[in-house]
């Protein structure tokens, strides 16, 4: 079996959690390989809606390990709080889940500075969801981090908390006229917490390549979306890692020449959370509509997404960056009921065509989209589990993204449970995991 990426092709919230919950029991391994809690994969399994921010949504399947790898930030109480609750709902994850000891951690603090940062920026916001994971990565890059491994060294983790809080001090009150953080109440909180997940924390590097070595199967799980990559997204409106293909080797520490292939995952339409530039965005009662219709309220945060019509533009520079083998396209049914359908396929930027995306972000922002617009099919593709049964006008569509973009389509899903999907016979990502 290949080892295979799942990335976002867009903004973020394509349906990820689904398609690799349908994906995960063709592998051995899960892993997640960036991001922090501010990702929130939503996978429903016989009409129960599970909500996964930090532990792989492959974990609902018995047999599958499940890795939280270096790239990630954990907040140690939110990953306790999830794995509870799974417990609670009979799904174990003593013995399968894995946080590698060089993933860095959260720490009250980073929610801290994020959330008075972010309000000195006034109407400049970046609509950050201020649970600290802009921060943690930039003390990981200041090489003044502490992570999982820290943890479990009591006396290490005590100097390391009252170093980090000394540091933050000096940036809180005097720059923003706050309290004092207290190192050792932060400390005290964390026994508990640490305990409970000792057994937890190990050398993921090493565990994957034993596995790998023994013939194992990994399918590496993405959050966000390629244009909130830090690299390569709409800075700097985007997240503090690597959403893209790329990141999977850099965040589990499995070389690029142990990579497969990559799924890209794939709205039928645009959406997009917080801040920065959408020029396919519907301020409108069909944007409305849509995200009434498609749910579109974040997983983390309950925050109503910004939504538009599909851009080719992006979902084609997608591909580019992170050489997307095939696609899943979700959503398809919440397209229904409109008449006509709009496809970006260029921009305008004062007048003149604009062939590559704007580096900066103002000037992406007065782009103006050049649609190609296509008949609606007005009937239900709600459920449909065959391509044969989807109305013309449905298929004229896919096809039409697939050529533009220049990637196949090897799923459509049709509404958010397991069974509401169309796996496309003798696609590219069938023979990838026959």
């Amino acid at each position: 079996m290949p080892n295979i990426v799942i990335i976002g092709a867009q903004w973020g919230d394509e349906g990820k959690g689904k398609i690799v919950d349908l994906l995960s029991e063709r592998f051995d391994i899960v892993a997640r390989y960036q991001g922090g809690h501010n990702a929130g994969h939503t996978v429903i399994v016989n009409g129960h809606k599970h909500i996964f921010h930090l532990i792989p949504s492959g974990v609902i399947h018995p047999n599958i390990i499940c890795v939280i790898g270096n790239g990630v930030v954990v907040d140690p109480f939110a990953l306790v709080d999830e794995m509870r609750a799974l417990e609670a709902i009979g799904i174990a994850v003593q013995g399968r889940l894995f946080i590698s000891h060089r993933a860095h951690v959260i720490m009250p603090f980073h929610r801290t500075i994020e959330w008075v940062e972010e309000d000195a920026r006034g109407d400049a916001k970046l609509g950050t969801t201020s649970r600290g994971i802009g921060p943690a990565y930039e003390d990981k890059a200041g090489r003044r981090g502490i992570r999982m491994g820290d943890l479990l060294d009591m006396d290490l983790l005590r100097a390391k908390i009252r170093e980090s809080v000394q540091y933050k001090n000096n940036i809180l009150c005097p720059a923003y006229g706050k309290p004092a953080i207290d190192a050792e109440e932060i400390f005290v909180s964390y026994a508990p917490v640490v305990e409970f997940l000792r057994d937890h924390v190990v050398d993921t590097a090493e565990l994957i390549h034993e596995k790998l070595a023994l013939g194992a199967s990994i399918l590496f799980e993405g959050a966000q979306g390629t244009m909130l990559d830090v690299d390569h997204g709409t800075y700097p409106y985007v997240t503090a890692s690597n959403a893209t293909a790329g990141g999977a080797s850099i965040g589990t520490g499995v070389p690029p020449t142990s990579l497969d292939g990559v799924v890209g995952i794939v709205k039928a339409y645009t959406t997009r959370v917080g801040a920065g530039p959408f020029p396919t965005e519907l301020l409108n009662p069909v944007g409305e509509g849509l995200r009434q219709r498609g749910d579109e309220f974040g997983a983390s945060t309950g925050r109503p997404r910004r939504c538009g019509w599909f851009d080719g533009v992006v979902v084609r520079y997608a591909r580019m960056i992170n050489g997307i083998d095939a696609m899943a396209i979700t959503k398809l049914d919440v397209l229904d009921t409109l008449p006509e359908l709009n496809i970006c396929v260029g921009y305008l930027y004062k007048g003149s065509p604009v062939k590559t995306l704007p580096v900066d972000a103002g000037a992406y922002a007065n782009c103006q989209p050049i649609y190609k617009t296509l008949p609606g099919w007005v009937s239900r593709t709600t459920g449909l589990t065959e391509y044969r049964d989807l109305p013309e006008a449905a298929k004229n569509y896919l096809k039409f993204i697939a050529d533009f973009v220049e990637a196949e389509i090897s799923i459509v899903s049709t509404g958010p449970g397991r069974h509401e999907t169309i796996f496309i016979q003798g696609s590219t990502l069938q023979e990838l995991i026959a």
